[in-house]
């Protein structure tokens, strides 16, 4: 029974994402990386008010994440499974060892940028909770929007242009469903994002990679990634089709996985896995005054299911 890292995608950025690695030798590389990809100082940039507008916000995820292990990985055993949430998993491949952190925060803005060129006008994403994917699918099929992420039996997030999503949230309601709109403003793991695929699995290629280093699961289909070909087209793909972030979960528990620590802002992916898996031990890095806390109770919480 071992360790999964998890890192989340956007919508939980906030002015103090960055507090808990203030001020930490170990973390002070990764944190002037992203001053640099963003132009200004991340502390800046994480309370500014364009910090959901994609091209801040996927470097300041990649960075968040990927500081807080930096600081963490001495302390913590080896995780027996990465996975990351959209951007989140670009992240992960950082952790991995797939590339640098440099590279990672380069690559993010690289993708943020493609994800922006390809979106169409006026687009976005919502989440829509308590219907199963065979209602939801022909209900997407009809007013033209996409399953984006299928995060659990009746938990999706879809995509499209606002127009698509205002037809199917008024559908979506006559079932009973409950929507909720997020703070994306690009339509992310849906078609409509397929002319970014191609030139951002270019930038992968043009980068320094090496296969993974520590086990890691793709968001696309939940297998592991264990070479650099596989990192290109995953990574890349995943701009344009449906993250199967249940199967992932799921993947991590059948591999061992049974503590659970989320990286980066907010504790959505904890929420998300703790009722999922009652018999796991499941926390993020927030629910904690520091990173210390943190490591204590992984340590701690990998004694108990022994």
């Amino acid at each position: 029974m071992s360790l999964a890292l998890l890192c989340p995608g956007q919508g939980a950025q906030h002015p103090a994402m960055f507090d808990r690695v203030r001020g930490i030798a170990a973390a002070r590389a990764v944190l002037d990386a992203a001053g640099d990809v963003l132009g200004r100082d991340v502390f800046a940039a994480a309370a500014a008010d364009d910090r959901f507008d994609n091209t801040q916000a996927q470097p300041l995820l990649c960075a968040a994440s990927i500081a807080q292990w930096h600081v963490l990985r001495d302390a913590l055993p080896s995780p027996i499974v990465l996975a990351g949430y959209s951007i989140g998993e670009l992240a992960a491949h950082a952790i991995a060892g797939s590339f640098d952190a440099s590279t990672c925060l380069s690559l993010s803005a690289q993708r943020a940028r493609l994800m922006d060129a390809a979106s169409p006008a006026g687009a976005g994403m919502q989440a829509i909770l308590g219907l199963d994917r065979q209602t939801l699918q022909p209900l997407c099929d009809t007013y033209g929007a996409h399953v984006a992420i299928a995060n659990g039996a009746d938990h999706f997030i879809v995509g499209s242009t606002q127009q698509a999503l205002n037809a199917l949230t008024a559908a979506a309601h006559a079932q009973g469903a409950e929507v909720r709109p997020l703070p994306v403003h690009v339509p992310a793991h849906t078609p409509l994002l397929s002319a970014a695929v191609a030139p951002f699995a270019a930038a992968l290629q043009a980068t320094t990679l090496h296969a993974p280093r520590l086990p890691l699961l793709a968001g696309i289909d939940a297998r592991p990634v264990r070479d650099t070909t596989t990192t290109v087209h995953t990574l890349s793909a995943q701009l344009a089709q449906t993250i199967e972030w249940a199967q992932v979960m799921r993947q991590a528990f059948e591999r061992g996985a049974r503590v659970f620590l989320q990286l980066g802002p907010g504790n959505a992916l904890a929420r998300m896995i703790a009722p999922a898996y009652p018999c796991c031990e499941v926390r993020a890095i927030e629910e904690f005054q520091s990173l210390d806390g943190a490591a204590a109770w992984v340590r701690s919480a990998l004694q108990r299911l022994q």
